[in-house]
């Protein structure tokens, strides 16, 4: 009877704690669930683990010749885990440690930083962010190397998580054309047009959410990594990007314009060599922040003369020594009047010379006369050359081109004349560039190009070619022709203040009113200067459109032309290919006579005296001269004037050639040894301050 009792009370206690055992579960599930579920759910989030996305390095962009315009520099936020260090080690290192951590980042005493570790090893913190500056790659390499940092991840806790910078080392130079992309993948320029090349493919690691919210990299085997973006290989040649940009810059600031843009393109090729896009902003001073040579539909104004004149050529209704009276400089055309810039007008004048001369009245006379019957014949053929289409540019954002048909809606009585000397149109600068590059391509309209390769590393991966938009935009008889006026433009027309005597240049002015609240203004104008050089045989085309200039001179001659002359002024020096053969008078005469070239006169002629050689000056004012033989004496020529060109310093000494070269405000280059035997810059170039020289001694 008792076992039975003994039994059954074991038999109830053991039931006892069972149900004793359940509630206790059933608490705590509540506890944790319920009661105290966030606290929990955040413990267990600390040591959860993620897949998480791993940036792919993106990639350069580079000009032509490889110099850098845009690139991702790898910069690391510093971390630590430290309970993966051993006692003995964090001991005896953490002192040091800390001191290179306050002189490095020089924001808290080494104090201050040991106590910060030692607490979060003491907390048992898997995660600390040291700093919140980041360090670049320099950096990094050095701190790998510091107590405790050395002995690497795995057993020193170091943690150098990676985050690339995008940096640009030529800044602002061609900063709208570069242009940049934001997370949220909204950009402008080569960065958003080919971020399909450049972003590259992300990677996937395994990351291990700590204390604070942070993820730690777990660097497991399972990690994928991501593949870097290829390269993009532009056609900008850096020195005349530099050249363009700041030539544009003087006339903006000098003439207080509202914004100006320059581009520079290859004849042969398409290939734009430089691209500038300058804005005023609020506080006076321009910087690029809108690509208006891609972009920015504007009435092109006079420039849209020379697609009138192809098509009245095109068309057999002219010949260019037929005469047309301009009158007093104002015609009637239904309700409007047109004007010439010249008060009392040109009168009589032959048809070149309305192109020479940009007469607005005879240029839409001549149009109106013989299309006015069948004003679509006139579009059909500006059209027909490929002028006035879109030109599937290779940067996204290309302003829609507009030159209207007779069967628009706001086709008018006057469309034909306005149309005729630039109105009623919208176009880019560079698709008016385009036109003039077919011009100075003997007629093959090709499509301007950016970009001309994508890479992995030195393997092209991609290559691009303009396509060519018309093999023929008019007779070769029209082109020939429409050449001819282009350079008498510049010979003695509306631009012949950039005439110069050592290259020709072949070119149109352009002056649009502006087109402000629905109504042209009269004193608001939209200045631009189209054209290609040297106009024998074209290597670039170029354009100056500078808007809302200030001032007494406004026009395209006055404003744009002159920044399209520096432009072309410094090609031709840096490129001697340009230069005739150097005459006679610059060589160094041969003879038996000792290498007496070139120098001061009073030092030459003490050098002669010494040797008994005969010499005379007719130019006893002279304090350099170059020598040239006359039977058995030396004569001496003055060489160096100190003027505004530079000078022949071949056969010279290199302290002399030096002496002349840096006074003027050359920045001289050497190469070789003995007397000057070349020089980079052909003598009697006009001197630009600052500009580099090259000088080869033999």
């Amino acid at each position: 009877m008792n076992i039975k009792r003994s039994i059954l009370l074991r038999v109830r206690l053991a039931f006892l704690a069972v149900v004793i055992f359940v509630l206790a579960v059933i608490y705590r599930m509540v506890d944790i669930q319920v009661v105290n579920g966030d606290k929990w759910r955040d413990l267990a989030a600390q040591y959860s683990l993620d897949y998480k996305k791993i940036k792919a390095t993106r990639g350069s962009i580079y000009a032509d010749g490889n110099d850098l315009l845009a690139t991702s520099l790898p910069f690391y936020k510093l971390a630590f885990d430290p309970l993966l260090v051993d006692n003995e080690t964090f001991t005896s290192n953490i002192d040091s440690l800390s001191l290179l951590l306050s002189k490095h980042f020089g924001d808290r005493s080494s104090a201050e930083y040991k106590k910060k570790i030692s607490e979060a090893r003491q907390s048992r913190k898997r995660y600390v962010v040291l700093n919140s500056k980041s360090v670049n790659y320099t950096e990094k390499q050095e701190m790998s190397e510091w107590p405790i940092f050395r002995l690497g991840q795995m057993r020193g806790g170091v943690i150098f998580q990676k985050e690339d910078r995008r940096h640009k080392p030529f800044r602002s130079l061609a900063e709208r054309t570069i242009g940049y992309l934001n997370e949220d993948n909204v950009g402008v320029g080569v960065e958003r047009s080919f971020n399909h090349y450049l972003s590259g493919k992300d990677g996937e690691g395994l990351f291990q959410k700590v204390a604070g919210g942070n993820w730690k990299p777990v660097n497991a085997s399972s990690d994928v990594r991501p593949v870097d973006g290829y390269d993009v290989h532009t056609t900008i040649d850096i020195n005349l990007q530099d050249v363009a940009q700041n030539a544009l810059l003087r006339a903006l600031s000098k003439y207080e314009a509202s914004y100006g843009t320059v581009v520079l393109m290859e004849v042969s090729t398409g290939e734009i060599k430089a691209i500038s896009n300058l804005e005023r902003t609020a506080s006076g001073r321009y910087a690029e922040s809108y690509n208006f040579a891609v972009a920015e539909n504007n009435d092109p104004g006079s420039t849209f003369k020379l697609a009138s004149m192809l098509a009245l050529l095109e068309a057999d209704k002219i010949d260019l020594q037929d005469s047309i009276d301009t009158g007093e400089g104002w015609a009637e055309f239904s309700d409007r009047t047109m004007r010439d810039h010249k008060n009392g007008g040109y009168g009589k004048i032959t048809i070149e010379d309305v192109f020479v001369k940009s007469s607005n009245v005879g240029t839409a006379l001549l149009v109106d006369e013989h299309f006015g019957s069948n004003p679509q014949e006139y579009i059909d053929i500006i059209k027909g050359t490929g002028f006035g289409k879109s030109l599937n540019f290779q940067l996204m954002g290309e302003g829609e081109p507009f030159i209207k048909d007779v069967d628009h809606p706001t086709w008018s009585d006057v469309s034909l004349p306005w149309m005729s000397v630039g109105y009623e149109t919208q176009l880019t600068p560079l698709q008016t560039l385009t036109l003039y590059n077919a011009v100075a391509n003997d007629g093959k309209m090709i499509q301007p190009i950016l970009v001309k390769s994508i890479n992995r590393a030195d393997q092209k991966v991609e290559r691009f070619e303009s396509e060519v938009i018309n093999k023929r935009i008019a007779s070769k008889e029209t082109i020939a022709q429409l050449k001819q006026m282009l350079e008498q433009v510049v010979e003695r027309g509306t631009a012949k203040n950039i005439k110069n005597s050592y290259y020709k240049i072949a070119g149109k002015t352009g002056t649009a009113q502006k087109l402000i609240g629905g109504r042209y203004r009269t004193q608001r104008y939209y200045a631009s200067f189209a054209g290609y050089f040297p106009a024998e045989e074209p290597l670039y085309s170029c354009i100056v459109v500078i808007d809302d200039p200030k001032g007494w001179n406004r026009f395209g001659g006055d404003v744009s032309a002159p920044v399209f002359k520096e432009i072309a002024d410094m090609i031709y020096a840096q490129n001697l290919e340009l230069h005739d053969e150097f005459e006679t008078d610059y060589v160094a005469n041969s003879g038996k006579f000792p290498v007496i070239r070139a120098g001061r006169l009073d030092e030459l002629n003490e050098l002669c005296n010494l040797l008994g050689i005969s010499n005379y000056s007719g130019e006893e004012d002279a304090e350099w001269v170059r020598s040239s033989v006359s039977n058995n004496a030396i004569i001496w020529k003055e060489n160096h004037e100190g003027s505004s060109l530079v000078p022949n310093v071949q056969g010279m000494t290199l302290r002399d050639a030096i002496y002349i070269l840096e006074n003027i405000g050359l920045k001289v280059s050497v190469s070789g040894h003995g007397r000057v035997k070349s020089q980079s810059v052909r003598p009697g170039v006009r001197i630009t301050e600052g500009r580099s020289i090259k000088i080869v001694l033999g």
